[in-house]
């Protein structure tokens, strides 16, 4: 029954019913004993599957003699690695463990090759193998170190094994050897700035405290590919929570002057990585970012928005651009030479379902630059570059950010309507405006490009669309330009817009769950709207249920204007305590 015709037929029956299965496998067992059995076990194909399938199977008696049966063969190292290849990795962790320096580079090797799933890297990590792995590294020879690296390279795909990573101390280790100028090691030196770029996902690095710095000394001693890794890994330390220590030091370093140098550089990998990082550090370090961006900085930025292929590029150099602090005039006035602004709202135009999130929140940011209340010519600089239909249909289509942002912009534009309307009088006209053109908020002629109205933009009932959805992040934005439509001279005509548009309900219904902002604004919008008696006999009731409870629980700065509102709906003298 030895022989390899008898043994090949005992197989197939592994692959029949339960029954005949169990009988088979326990039959294979108990012909182990025989040396020549196992040996050619292992080579029969479809062998080792079967066997491991039914390891994981639900017959206890199967599945526990497939077991004994798999732990005889695994003294065969091939064995042991064809049983790897089918998912059971135990035989290979032992090797890793216990095996000869050859067997350990044998299987570290194999691991480095196997194409794994996520499940995979998971029960090998579970099962030991990235302790001996580390193992091998800090104290093997050349090719044992080469092997360990590569296959921890492949099992740091998965956070748990960054973990495990972290807790073996092995950060240290990898930065000496990126250090380290000896020749010999210098093929080690790709593996370790790759595993070194995963673990830098993980939140646990910054136990490492000094891990950055070396990084960043490490940026221009380096291969092409290293310094890709190195960046990436810079760009996850930077942006971690609670990083902000870490980005002091960084800021410290020159990190900004340091990197300004590779938005130049011919590498599409390095240049995407070096904006990706400082696309992270402007949102953490403004000013920093101010002092160092140049005008011919600048413009290769924007040079990166109009030729690069890749939009996560055009992404983080738009992102880059809309961190630069607004009172930086001197940036505004580059940007605007460069001709930012129709390339920006080209861009999103000429295929809008392909923008990602991020481009649209960063354009969406470049845009409040665009758009302060001071410089009218400024404001009138981006509505002839049809900024405002842009913001406008990003307060239905964009992402909350790009909402808020959208919101914010077009708040500005408005605060600048009443100004700029043209009196209802025909004396100031050469040819009487379509009777379209008249405004009843503005109580004149609003031409959208020219007023920047939010009422002839169509931009009230997205941006109440805002406050009825669930989500609350956009509500101050939201409320700031709904609260220009109130300004002295056309707050009842705002009153009844809003109104019209069953914006009151919203402000209502938003006003128990908003942030403390938010509420400011909105009891602000209120005391206005119930300013009009018709609103506040139609609304008073379905708010004063809020506003006594916003008396009540809500914050102690709100209680003085949540009083008023309460007296001119008539539930509170006016010489209440509450004042």
């Amino acid at each position: 029954m030895a022989d390899a015709a008898s043994l090949s037929a005992l197989v197939k029956s592994l692959t029949r019913d339960t029954e005949e299965r169990r009988e088979a496998v326990g039959l294979l067992l108990d012909l182990s004993d025989l040396q020549a059995v196992w040996r050619r076990l292992g080579r029969i194909q479809g062998c080792i599957v079967m066997l491991v399938t039914m390891l994981n199977g639900d017959d206890p008696i199967a599945s526990s003699n497939a077991g004994k049966l798999l732990n005889a063969l695994s003294s065969n190292t091939q064995n042991a690695l064809h049983m790897a290849e089918a998912g059971y990795f135990k035989p290979l962790v032992h090797y890793l463990k216990e095996g000869s320096d050859m067997s350990k580079i044998l299987m570290a090797t194999a691991l480095s090759r196997m194409e794994v799933t996520d499940q995979s890297r998971a029960s090998l990590g579970e099962d030991g193998a990235v302790e001996p792995l580390v193992k091998m590294f800090n104290a093997g020879k050349l090719e044992a170190k080469l092997s360990a690296l590569n296959a921890l390279q492949n099992l740091s795909n998965l956070s748990e094994n960054v973990q495990r990573l972290i807790n073996s101390g092995i950060v240290v280790s990898l930065l000496q050897l990126l250090f380290s100028v000896t020749s010999v090691l210098m093929t080690l030196r790709e593996p370790a700035s790759a595993i070194l770029a995963r673990i830098a996902q993980s939140e646990s690095i910054l136990v490492n405290q000094d891990v950055a710095q070396q990084m960043l000394s490490l940026l221009n001693l380096s291969s092409p590919i290293i310094q890709c890794h190195l960046l990436q890994a810079l760009n996850s330390i930077a942006g971690h929570r609670n990083a902000s220590e870490v980005r002091s030091k960084m800021k410290e370093n020159g990190v900004i002057h340091l990197l300004l140098p590779f938005l130049t550089e011919s590498n599409m990998k390095i240049r995407t990585g070096a904006l990706n990082l400082l696309y992270t550090l402007s949102q953490h370090l403004p000013e920093e970012l101010t002092e160092q961006l140049g005008e011919s900085h600048l413009n290769t930025i924007v040079n990166i928005i109009l030729s690069s292929p890749l939009e996560t590029d055009k992404a983080a150099a738009v992102g880059i651009l809309s961190n630069i602090p607004i009172s930086n005039k001197k940036a505004t006035e580059v940007l605007k030479k460069s001709n930012l602004l129709p390339i920006l709202i080209s861009m999103m135009n000429s295929s809008p379902s392909m923008i990602s999130n991020s481009l649209a929140e960063g354009v969406a940011g470049v845009l409040i630059r665009f758009t302060v209340p001071s410089d009218k010519k400024l404001q009138l600089l981006a509505a002839q570059n049809e900024a405002i239909p842009l913001l406008v249909k990003l307060l239905s289509c964009g992402s909350l950010v790009a909402k808020c942002r959208a919101a914010a912009a077009l708040a500005q534009l408005s605060q600048n309507s009443v100004s700029l309307r043209k009196s209802k009088k025909k004396s100031w006209f050469c040819v009487p405006p379509s009777a379209t053109a008249f405004c009843d908020v503005h109580d004149g002629y609003c031409i959208v490009n020219n007023t920047f109205c939010l009422v002839k933009a169509g931009a009230i009932p997205p941006l109440i669309q805002i406050l009825e959805g669930k989500e609350r992040e956009a509500d101050e934005a939201v409320l700031n330009a709904l609260a220009t439509l109130l300004q002295d001279e056309i707050w009842e005509n705002g009153s009844d817009y809003i109104a019209k548009n069953a914006g009151v309900e919203a402000i209502i219904k938003i006003m128990e769950t908003a942030s403390v902002k938010a509420q400011e604004k909105a009891l602000w919008i209120l005391e206005r709207v119930f300013g009009v008696e018709e609103l506040r006999v139609k609304y008073g009731e379905s708010a004063q249920v809020v506003l006594i409870d916003l008396a009540q629980k809500g914050d102690p700065r709100l209680k003085s204007t949540t009083a008023k509102l309460l007296a001119q709906l008539e539930l509170l003298q006016f010489q209440s305590s509450y004042f």
